[in-house]
């Protein structure tokens, strides 16, 4: 199943949860404000990143800032245990299942989280099927 580590004031959020109710897609909501962040969770979305801790944490964030921290200089075990602590660190909204990990709402990426079916749907809006039936097949000898 889908999940979404979400913040009630974040946009981003919204819009990816709208876009997964349009198409009726299950998912699970996780506040990370109002549910304690396990390392499972942590690990699974690291598993799914290209990027590790680059992909899921902004170092831009007031807590880095205030606190003076350096990712680069954290151990993986300090870098988690951080996130457990100070969950504002994290991108949001971070959307994830067993294969597929999106940081962000970008309303063209989240369609890795289609279903096949679906996609196949999406692809082929906007075509018209009467100019198709009008193309000339050749095949070349």
């Amino acid at each position: 199943m889908i999940q979404i580590y979400t913040t009630p004031s974040c946009a981003s959020c919204r819009k990816a949860k709208k876009w997964f109710d349009q198409y009726k897609i299950p998912y699970s909501e996780k506040n990370i404000f109002s549910i304690k962040l396990s390392k499972d969770d942590i690990f699974k979305m690291l598993a799914n990143s290209e990027n590790g801790f680059e992909d899921i944490i902004s170092t831009r964030s007031k807590i880095f800032k205030e606190k003076k921290l350096d990712p680069d200089s954290m151990s993986v075990k300090e870098l988690v245990e951080f996130i457990i602590e100070y969950p504002s660190v994290l991108k949001r909204p971070i959307i994830i299942n067993e294969n597929e990990l999106q940081v962000g709402y970008n309303n063209e990426d989240i369609t890795i989280f289609l279903p096949k079916e679906l996609r196949n749907i999406e692809a082929f809006s906007g075509f018209d099927s009467d100019d198709a039936l009008n193309i000339k097949y050749s095949k070349n000898k």
